[in-house]
């Protein structure tokens, strides 16, 4: 049973929750700001702590986090370097003052009064990311997170914070934040309705050089304007995530379209628009950037397919039945479809992205289809009548049986091409 907190005691909810209700949008979490308490009151109000670094404290019945009124001191390097100290004495307004950001630092009151005392409603209605106070530069992942936001709201950086967001940047404190803090960062800006923004912010700090400096690289390689209107190679990573966007594709395609053309940016300037066999090269730097963030293995494998094969899933329409099969059996396609799914995807946000494509991705139903008749040969029927035949010996049977399986699928393949090619041409 919860019971009333003392006056003076006053609880006030702060934070996301507040700022999405003043945008009208829908809020999710609560958080909560006590302030006048001590942990001694909030657990014998029936109040349960789970903060390690401060005191933090989920309601019995809604389990929705209170907070301790609390200020914080940097006394090293990077987003550990602090030290929180919370007190009775501590106002709601020095609480606010430690967050990152004016939209951010707004508090509504048990009334319902909105308490504001950085002018964040100002800033929700001009659209502007503005710190707190000259305290945002001791945190290297606030450069980040205002990046993140900013492709959320579509909002702009204030100048005054852009500055110091440089700051940070050249004070090489950006490197202390873990491949796990950046990549938590980056995955949450990836599903923001405007992934582009996050990057555009980045780059202007020199944010983007530091955490991802194989996408930075991108900006100002060209691109054969016959097959990319855009020309420039980041320009276009970047119309193809907005794309992505907003057709809702999943992380994992998202974050393959952010490394499907990596390897560009080390094509030899001398052949240049040209970019001959940079989907090796990509697939290597998509794996190594992967590897380097701790990337989840269902984006890492995406992004490794989409930069390995976009390129051949484009040529759908073209294709050998021996090179269809062969990307199917490298997207491990029959046992996770969802891979396959998710390399088509990439490929459809790469090509209908750009300037004047069409809407629909032709080669995502051929490969379908194309899977469809793989799945259709019977596998199992195969390897049966290998084994009650008897005339393989033991230990050539599995070799044996994979041949055989693969060629009728080889057979089912070329069948299927010849239809549909005898049907575009009738």
């Amino acid at each position: 049973m919860t019971r009333p907190l003392p006056r003076p005691v006053a609880v006030y909810r702060v934070g996301g929750s507040v700022r999405d209700e003043l945008l009208g949008r829908p809020v999710v979490d609560h958080d909560y700001v006590v302030v006048g308490a001590t942990p001694e009151m909030m657990t014998a109000s029936g109040f349960r702590p789970v903060g390690r670094d401060f005191p933090v404290f989920l309601h019995p019945e809604t389990h929705e986090e209170y907070a301790l009124a609390r200020t914080e001191r940097k006394h090293g390097q990077g987003y550990h370097g602090f030290q929180f100290f919370a007190s009775p004495e501590v106002t709601l307004e020095d609480d606010l003052a430690r967050r990152d950001l004016t939209i951010n630092a707004m508090a509504r009151g048990e009334a319902g009064v909105l308490v504001d005392p950085f002018g964040g409603a100002a800033d929700l209605a001009a659209g502007i990311l503005r710190h707190v106070s000259p305290a945002f530069a001791e945190d290297p992942l606030r450069v980040l997170r205002v990046a993140r936001f900013a492709a959320r709201f579509g909002f702009t950086v204030a100048p005054a914070t852009e500055a110091l967001m440089r700051a940070l940047v050249a004070s090489g404190e950006l490197s202390t934040l873990t491949a796990e803090r950046v990549w938590q960062e980056l995955a949450r800006g990836l599903m923001e309705p405007q992934p582009s923004r996050m990057f555009a912010v980045l780059r202007d700090c020199g944010a983007l050089a530091v955490v991802l400096p194989e996408v930075d690289t991108l900006f100002g390689i060209p691109q054969p304007p016959a097959h990319h209107p855009e020309i420039d190679t980041g320009v276009h990573v970047m119309q193809a995530l907005d794309w992505a966007a907003t057709r809702a594709l999943a992380l994992p395609a998202r974050y393959a379209i952010l490394t499907h053309d990596l390897g560009k940016a080390s094509t030899d300037p001398s052949q240049w628009p040209r970019h001959h066999a940079h989907e090796q090269r990509s697939a290597r730097l998509a794996d190594a950037l992967s590897r380097r963030l701790r990337v989840p293995q269902d984006c890492r494998d995406a992004a490794t397919l989409a930069a390995r094969y976009h390129g051949v899933v484009h040529r759908a329409a073209e294709l050998r039945p021996a090179t269809i099969l062969g990307l199917l059996l490298a997207a491990d396609a029959l046992r996770r479809p969802a891979r396959l799914a998710t390399l088509l995807d990439t490929c459809a946000a790469d090509a209908c992205s750009r300037p004047g494509a069409p809407a629909a991705y032709r080669p995502a139903a051929v490969f379908q289809e194309a899977l469809a008749v793989v799945r259709g040969v019977d596998a199992g029927a195969i390897a049966r009548a290998i084994r009650s035949g008897g005339a393989v010996a033991p230990e050539r049977e599995a070799s044996s049986i994979a041949a055989a399986v693969r060629a009728a699928r080889l057979r089912a393949l070329r069948a299927w091409v010849g239809k549909r090619r005898r049907a575009t041409t009738d």
